[in-house]
């Protein structure tokens, strides 16, 4: 899987959730992520197969290190899903989109990579180490 359409500085993190599961990857010049950079930050977008079996596993795994991880020291990242009005394009499976912003230039995506492989089950990869206790 190539990132070559994606800023170096996306990759350490793109290679990262590639391995999640539930997060879909596709075969474009993109690998179905979207990336951008700004003045007011960075963010990375992508898309979830909601009937995976562990894909709201990994959005609240994800949602805690990114959003909640410490009460006194937080993260300057937000997870949020993201979609186009509904009533204009289709249901969740097809429109439904997640995005990891940071508000900090200093707080690089190579970091958070390191934040979430520090934090999520190990190897991510690997499906028997997510648990699934509902």
């Amino acid at each position: 899987m190539s990132f070559a359409k994606h800023h170096p500085r996306f990759h350490k993190l793109l290679s990262y959730l590639s391995r999640v599961p539930s997060v879909q990857v596709n075969t474009t010049e993109f690998a179905g992520f979207g990336t951008g950079d700004s003045e007011q930050g960075w963010y990375i977008k992508f898309s979830l197969d909601i009937r995976h079996p562990l894909a709201w596993h990994a959005v609240q795994e994800m949602g805690h290190v990114l959003n909640y991880l410490s009460v006194d020291d937080r993260l300057p990242t937000i997870f949020m899903p993201v979609s186009p009005p509904p009533y204009l394009n289709g249901g969740p499976a097809y429109f439904l989109s997640w995005v990891i912003e940071c508000s900090d230039h200093q707080t690089t995506p190579g970091a958070i990579a390191d934040w979430l492989e520090g934090r999520l089950p190990q190897p991510v990869e690997d499906q028997d180490q997510w648990a699934t206790d509902d």
